[in-house]
């Protein structure tokens, strides 16, 4: 289909997945700090009065689990045993093992830790790269966090979601023609009241005025009538559970995999990054328009099983002309895409909220375009 209405969402950082996807990268993040070979593959699970976080962990250091998470639930903005979730009250479980022997030897050669397959995927639909529904879901719900936290609506509470709805035609964004914003607010707010500053400082706030007209817009806020009772008091969290929401919104096929809890050597996480930082520089090249790739493993081996380029039609040059481009300049092996990318670093607790990918900040080398698309448009 060429004319099409497509939609995505977004979830806050206040969301029950998005505090479990936080407390896993966060302690990743502890442990890569002292010992960038630590092997992690950590899950949170949350619920009322209660944080769990498990996993297999292979390390040299300590990390202090549960201050860690009770910093973080506090950062997010749980506070108050009103809220059902309380980073100060909470229970604090753990139960950590290592990592198993027999994916350690496969890991130790060098090999990809699981199997498993990961596409990456870039169009020129946004300044990002990104499809359009997911960029603007994720900016509505930062945007819900930012008004709650500078006290423009302090009222507002840590949970919500927000889902986009756009229309293509010829493939291309025309128009955004539904929006549905979710947010937990204190019981003393009206509906009308919460519609009305929601409106104004979130949806009108965010979305490009040339892309929406008021009168026809429609709008969802709060469709419910009353979000008073929220995260993990309301819905209990896991991490893993919002692949979509941290990949492309649906736009794109997903490998299955999730991210937020594992090292490098998980190519659950790498191949997919890698994917999406070669994606992007295909489209940043001038090489397609639009372009999907996928890579596959097999656990303890380090070459991929296969590699697949799909420029859609778009292509300027053919898909397998950009395939043997993408595997002469970039190394596939779990080792070289953490070499490539710098992927021992502590950058992954800011990536388990709002997306892991079309955001250029700090530490987000799966982003970059300077190296790769010069060689890329030269040599195509």
């Amino acid at each position: 289909m060429s004319d099409f209405i497509f939609t995505s969402e977004s979830v806050t950082e206040g969301h029950p997945d998005k505090i479990a996807d936080q407390l896993s990268d966060a302690v990743l993040d502890a442990i890569l700090t002292e010992d960038p070979f630590g092997r992690v593959a950590c899950e949170s699970f949350v619920t009322t009065g209660m944080a769990l976080v498990g996993g297999e962990i292979s390390t040299t250091t300590y990390v202090d689990i549960p201050s860690l998470v009770r910093d973080v639930i506090s950062d997010i903005g749980y506070t108050h045993s009103d809220y059902g979730f309380d980073a100060h009250t909470c229970a604090v479980l753990t139960t950590i093992d290592q990592q198993a022997a027999d994916i350690a030897m496969g890991v130790d050669r060098a090999g990809a830790g699981d199997q498993g397959m990961m596409f990456g995927f870039a169009c020129k639909e946004t300044p990002e790269l990104m499809p359009m529904p997911i960029v603007l879901a994720h900016k509505l719900t930062r945007r819900l966090a930012e008004v709650r936290r500078d006290g423009t609506m302090s009222w507002l509470r840590p949970d919500g979601k927000a889902q986009v709805s756009v229309r293509y035609e010829n493939g291309k964004p025309v128009e955004i023609n539904n929006v549905v914003v979710s947010s937990q607010h204190t019981p003393d707010k009206t509906q009308d009241e919460i519609r009305e500053a929601i409106l104004k400082n979130v949806v009108y706030h965010v979305l490009p005025k040339d892309l929406y007209d008021k009168k026809s817009l429609v709008t969802h806020i709060n469709p419910t009538g009353r979000f008073v009772m929220g995260g993990p008091h309301a819905d209990a969290g896991l991490t893993g559970r919002k692949v979509i929401v941290d990949t492309y919104g649906g736009y794109a096929p997903h490998g299955g995999g999730a991210f937020s809890g594992k090292d490098a050597t998980k190519v659950d996480r790498s191949g997919a990054y890698m994917m999406r930082y070669a994606a992007k520089n295909v489209v940043a090249a001038g090489l397609a328009d639009k372009v999907t790739l996928q890579v596959a493993y097999a656990i303890g081996v380090a070459e991929p099983v296969s590699f697949l380029v799909d420029t859609h039609g778009t292509g300027k040059v053919e898909d397998e002309r950009i395939a043997e481009l993408l595997q002469k300049h970039l190394n596939f092996t779990p080792a070289g895409i953490i070499e490539h990318l710098n992927l021992r670093r502590p950058v992954y607790r800011n990536t388990a909220a709002y997306g892991h990918f079309g955001r250029e900040e700090e530490g987000f080398t799966w982003e970059e375009t300077s190296r790769i698309a010069p060689l890329l448009e030269k040599e195509a």
